[in-house]
């Protein structure tokens, strides 16, 4: 019953906001259209279409702003104003009780609060849909007075989610059934793929183990700060880590007023994130201004602190060349070569014709290098590039739709500190010299010595390897190659009945045409 009322109030929603208009030119049943405008009577439709969906998912609800803020990042999938309306989607959830976040704690620890904390501020510094997070400070062990910031689930989300995700689901299928443009929006794979990020990010211990592979990724960089995580006090219900102290990023005339050197922090974002995905291809991939601190302790003065590390994106050495190589193709402005790449990923049709989307990625491309470097968006020219290929076809791997998503964020946080930025400028030796390492002697004494355990193990043995071939696979091939070569006498002689046989059909028919002329004759 719960789940029939919840379903008849999203309904409501739907038609309260219009979201049917999104698809009703598409439906193909004429009285479902006139039943849908004799309900939706009365409603206002003045706002823009993406300003009403944004709206309505609001009203739905903690677990649908999130879907939204997921769906904002397919942008091979949305028209560009309903992506950037979803963009502004923040999580604008009260906090839950202290008493349940205490109650969680003690249930996770297995002990009273007070035997794990000397202080608990019982007033959250941050609420959002999945968890908030408690400033606290630890009482025994090793840890044993540091300052803490204690993350905490929010108590029963897993049947929420899992009854909301299944209403998603069922409206998927009727937007698929409905729309014309219902396959090609994938309703369905983008709400499993929402499905996975939430849970996901219901999983703390997963979330402490990203942040523990950035911090180990990032220690030798010197430009970025991320909490170390207290081991001994993570669950997947609650998650300890160490408190970091900084200024939210979006505050940029304090941040100058501190003496921090704005440009600098810019360049050095942009850093950060090339680092993260070409060198190290396990990327944040959820920096937006509220992730995001400046420290101004003098020890790290003016550098960056990474919090929230519930969405990661992860990039092979397949995936970190194509990239590599499609930017520096762009930066040449050679399209062929861009055409070329789509199509050796396999992500394009084998039968493309190069010369067609050459022309369709030049198009695209080129009217951006009559612009000022620093006036070009590298985030809007790969989403264009990405809806320009749903021309050919192009099946947009979720990895690099992160990545897009985070490039647009770190290009947006980074023109908000220093609108000189040019990022172009910033990126291209980056990329370069990336380039240069994976095809120079460095990359090959790299791959020598990661391999080298493994020819260590096989050294040794191959003098026996060695002896066991020459002892046994000779007479295996010996009786391979007699079975081949019986085979092919056999074929031999079946060819030479066939071109005998077909010789004496031949002279039978010259006989025969001799004899009927003597006879004539």
């Amino acid at each position: 019953m719960t789940r029939l009322f919840r379903g008849a109030f999203i309904v409501w929603v739907v038609l309260r906001y219009g979201l049917d208009e999104l698809v009703l030119s598409s439906f193909q049943r004429p009285t479902l259209r006139l039943l849908t405008r004799i309900v939706s009577i009365g409603r206002n439709l003045d706002a823009p279409r993406g300003q009403r969906l944004r709206e309505a998912l609001e009203r739905l609800g903690p677990i649908f702003v999130k879907f939204g803020q997921v769906l904002s990042t397919r942008r091979d999938l949305l028209p560009s104003d309903i992506a950037d309306e979803l963009a502004h989607l923040q999580d604008r959830v009260p906090p839950f009780s202290s008493a349940i976040a205490v109650a969680t704690i003690e249930r996770a620890f297995g002990k009273p609060l007070s035997e794990v904390f000397t202080h608990f501020e019982q007033v959250p510094v941050a609420s959002a849909s999945i968890a908030q997070v408690h400033f606290a400070t630890l009482r025994d062990g090793r840890h044993g007075g540091r300052e803490v910031a204690v993350k905490v689930l929010r108590p029963n989300m897993l049947p929420v989610i899992d009854k909301d995700i299944g209403l998603m689901r069922m409206m998927a299928g009727w937007v698929e059934r409905l729309s014309a443009d219902g396959k090609r929006l994938k309703p369905r794979e983008v709400v499993a793929e929402f499905d996975k990020y939430l849970h996901d990010e219901l999983d703390l211990l997963r979330e402490a183990a990203n942040a523990a592979q950035l911090r180990r990724n990032m220690q030798g960089l010197d430009l970025v700060l991320i909490p170390e995580m207290l081991w001994d006090y993570c669950h997947t219900d609650v998650m300890v880590m160490e408190r970091m102290h900084g200024i939210p990023i979006n505050r940029v005339d304090e941040l100058r007023r501190q003496g921090v050197d704005i440009p600098k922090l810019a360049r050095d974002g942009v850093t950060i994130f090339f680092t993260q995905v070409f060198r190290d291809g396990f990327f944040h991939a959820d920096m937006h201004p509220g992730n995001i601190q400046v420290s101004l302790a003098p020890g790290t003065f003016g550098r960056y602190i990474s919090l929230d590390f519930g969405i990661v994106g992860t990039l092979t050495e397949f995936d970190k060349e194509y990239l590599a190589q499609n930017f520096t193709a762009f930066f040449r402005r050679d399209y062929k070569r861009v055409a070329e790449l789509h199509i050796e990923s396999g992500w394009v049709p084998a039968d493309t014709r190069v010369d067609e989307l050459e022309s369709a990625i030049r198009a695209v491309c080129e009217p951006y290098f009559d612009r000022p470097l620093k006036e070009i968006s590298l985030g809007l020219v790969l989403m264009r590039l990405f809806q320009t290929s749903r021309r050919f076809h192009v099946e947009i791997q979720p990895q690099l739709v992160l990545l897009q998503k985070t490039l647009l964020n770190i290009e947006g946080l980074g023109r908000e500190l220093d609108p000189e930025l040019d990022l172009w400028n910033t990126a291209k030796p980056f990329l370069e010299s990336w380039m240069i390492e994976q095809v120079g002697p460095r990359k090959l004494l790299q791959q020598l010595k990661a391999e080298a355990p493994q020819y260590a193990k096989l050294l040794p043995a191959l003098p026996r390897l060695l002896h066991d071939f020459l002892q046994h696979k000779p007479h295996e091939l010996r009786r391979e190659i007699d079975q081949l070569v019986a085979e092919q006498r056999r074929t031999n002689r079946l060819l030479q009945g066939i071109i005998y046989a077909g010789l004496g059909f031949l002279l039978g028919l010259l006989a025969m045409q001799v004899l009927v002329r003597v006879q004539l004759w």
